[in-house]
């Protein structure tokens, strides 16, 4: 039985690019780490919060490709001899997709207390109507 495409359909003209939105959000790494939140903050406005506790500014990257937001994560290895008793503390690398909706971008990140607050502002879209000329042949 041969594979349906999602815009196969003659009534989604144009719509591959959702097709694969679909396919890479279905792809994203989900290993749970670091846990995460998303809220609300009004009708129009987004906060992903990431828990990045022993990440400095300088270990993190927030990029934003084709509405994919990606944040990563590495921390230098640790240069002293230390010697741990017990290591609860995830000092591993990451990376955390999010696909954003369009006419989302990111507003703001700013870490404070071991938190990444990535804050989004969705614009909302501009009302254009085009009247299209009919023309004789």
């Amino acid at each position: 039985m041969p594979h349906s495409r999602l815009t196969s359909h003659p009534f989604l003209l144009g719509f591959d690019q959702l097709e694969r939105l679909v396919e890479r959000t279905a792809k994203a790494g989900s290993d749970g780490y670091p846990p995460f939140n998303i809220e609300q903050a009004s009708d129009n406005a987004f906060r992903i919060t990431l828990a990045v506790a022993g990440f400095r500014e300088a270990d993190l990257s927030i990029t934003v490709e084709d509405r994919q937001l990606t944040v990563r994560g590495r921390q230098a290895e640790d240069q002293g001899e230390r010697v741990y008793l017990h290591r609860g503390i995830a000092a591993r690398a990451f990376q955390r997709g999010f696909v954003l909706a369009e006419g989302v971008e990111v507003a703001a990140a700013v870490l404070e207390n071991g938190l990444l607050h990535v804050d989004l502002e969705r614009k909302p879209p501009e009302q254009v109507v085009q009247t299209i000329r009919i023309s004789r042949r």
